[in-house]
């Protein structure tokens, strides 16, 4: 039984081929699950893969084949999020369209759970992924295409990677809200966002400060709260706030879960501050709570286009922006000491 040159380098067919004492053609047939090869062959030949290590490279396997994988794989950050639930729908109705099926994986926003996700899909042979990334840096997913697999960040952009990406106007968006309760005579305006590391939390977070800065009011940042990614530290954010010496008159929350978290603190509090949100959410209506909304079955549906249709002659990364508005319902209508509810 040969031994590896160099065992830190990944296992290669030849190495498996040479482990079982059979020969390269004869590995290849073994791990693919080809007819005519004999059981204690391919069992000798799994048992070296095994062994070794070796990762069969399906998708270069099955276009060898003359065949295409018929999956498409969704890895977002929580299931729980019905953001994130309203995307893979857009890309469900996509990927129907063209015949395939739609895998979903959630991160819980862990980038090394990320990493594990995008290894195995690529592994199961995936036509295309869909990242919603949770990491700050992706330079390592360009072997992710160079296995023939189509690439596709939706509403957070790649890093160090040059890659299709559907995204949203997060900082106009962000600014535009900030404005309008500028506008209502707030200059005591707080921000609760989530995690820093995000490109999306910059983004509104810069949408927030130039529209802060270009009113001309100074210290703004004592009235911001960041890494609060769900309602229950973003409650805390807003009680934090509420407790200050000089207290906001006015909330900017940067996502659905913080709008709810902040919801949650001012429950009881006599005078709410005004309050605008970023992202839609079942029964925000209801309850009067003005936010930036925009369509994110359609982030879905642009993400979908972008995986499964042509590729561009030019072979430049394509980034759609899909615009945002902002909804009037109440919350952020109100001047300072005006109470909305």
């Amino acid at each position: 039984m040969a031994d590896r040159d160099d065992e830190s380098a990944p296992a290669t067919l030849v190495d498996v081929a040479a482990r079982a004492g059979v020969s390269l053609k004869t590995a290849s047939r073994a791990v693919n699950g080809e007819p005519h090869v004999a059981e204690g062959t391919r069992r000798r030949v799994v048992a070296a893969a095994d062994q070794l290590g070796f990762r069969l490279n399906s998708q270069a396997s099955l276009l060898r084949r003359g065949l295409r994988p018929g999956v498409v794989g969704f890895v977002m950050g929580d299931l729980r999020n019905p953001f994130y639930s309203a995307i893979a729908k857009g890309l469900e109705v996509g990927a129907r369209a063209a015949g395939l099926q739609l895998t979903v994986a959630s991160t819980d926003e862990d980038p090394d759970r990320e990493r594990d996700l995008v290894a195995e899909l690529v592994d199961r042979q995936v036509r295309a992924l869909v990242v919603v990334s949770t990491r700050e840096r992706h330079a390592d997913l360009e072997g992710v295409r160079q296995r023939g697999i189509r690439l596709v960040f939706v509403d957070r952009p790649p890093v160090g990677l040059d890659a299709d990406a559907v995204l949203l106007d997060d900082e106009g968006g962000a600014r535009r809200a900030v404005e309008s309760l500028l506008a209502r005579g707030h200059r005591r305006i707080g921000f609760v966002g989530d995690f820093s590391r995000l490109p999306t939390h910059r983004d509104r977070l810069h949408g927030y400060a130039a529209a802060m800065e270009a009113a001309g009011v100074e210290g703004h940042r004592r009235w911001v709260r960041e890494d609060r990614h769900d309602a229950a530290s973003a409650r805390g954010g807003v009680r934090e706030l509420l407790e200050l010496p000089e207290p906001p008159t006015a909330l900017f929350t940067s996502n659905n879960r913080v709008t709810i978290g902040a919801l949650s603190a001012l429950r009881g509090v006599a005078a709410p501050p005004a309050l605008v949100g970023f992202d839609d959410f079942d029964l925000a209506d209801v309850l009067g709570v003005s936010v930036v909304a925009h369509d994110p079955v359609e982030l879905g549906r642009r993400a979908a286009d972008l995986a499964l249709g042509p590729a561009p002659d030019d072979g430049l990364p394509r980034r759609v922006v899909l615009p945002t508005e902002l909804v009037h319902r109440g919350s952020g209508e109100v001047g300072p000491g005006v109470a909305w509810r």
